[in-house]
């Protein structure tokens, strides 16, 4: 689970035999000990999407459990959100093609991007319709203007899982452009916003 301010996103897998099982999130909010979640997308339990959840929460050290009606959930802190260039959750908000720059404002189709410190996700789905277009994870870092995934989880192909992909990244008026080629080789140049600053 990747929480990255109001937003958060999960993802269940298996890493011996790199299944991909399925995925959640959206916004969450505590009141009291209650964590209670907003979702946007949820592969497993779709008719959550669009609903709140609650869950009793404690975060001890680096253990967050989270009771619910099903038993205890921990969670054990990876990282503490740092170094994190571009810690955050992002919506893609524009491309850079021959023709020039399109930008656009999400909607209810979406593709996110959250990072913590050390950690990534990505998720495609449509808020309206619930439907889910695929998502993948892993690691990354940014080192001399080069952002490197390594992929840990694909719904879309489990083959990829422990490919490294480098590309361009530079931040642009709080954006986040980043540019290279996709997981199946074709180039790609996109333009990223902080959902804060989108206003979803």
């Amino acid at each position: 689970m990747i929480v990255a301010g109001n937003f958060f996103s999960a993802a269940v897998y298996n890493k011996k035999d790199n299944t991909y099982i399925g995925t959640c999130g959206g916004t969450w909010r505590i009141e009291k000990n209650q964590f209670i979640e907003t979702h946007e997308f949820n592969t497993m339990k779709p008719e959550w999407i669009g609903t709140e959840q609650k869950s009793e929460v404690s975060l001890k050290g680096d253990k967050l459990t989270f009771k619910t009606k099903d038993g205890n959930e921990i969670f054990t802190r990876i990282d503490d959100g740092k170094p994190g260039a571009l810690a955050g959750a992002w919506l893609i908000t524009g491309r850079v093609t021959e023709k020039g720059t399109e930008k656009r404002t999400p909607g209810a189709r979406r593709t996110m991007k959250i990072l913590s410190g050390t950690r990534f996700q990505w998720i495609a789905y449509n808020v309206e319709t619930k439907e889910f277009f695929g998502t993948g994870g892993g690691t990354y870092t940014t080192v001399d203007g080069k952002y490197t995934e390594t992929i840990e989880v694909f719904s879309r192909d489990n083959s990829r899982i422990g490919a490294s992909l480098e590309f361009n990244f530079s931040l642009v008026d709080g954006d986040w452009h980043h540019s290279g080629k996709s997981s199946k080789g074709d180039p790609i140049n996109e333009i990223w916003s902080k959902r804060e600053k989108v206003g979803l």
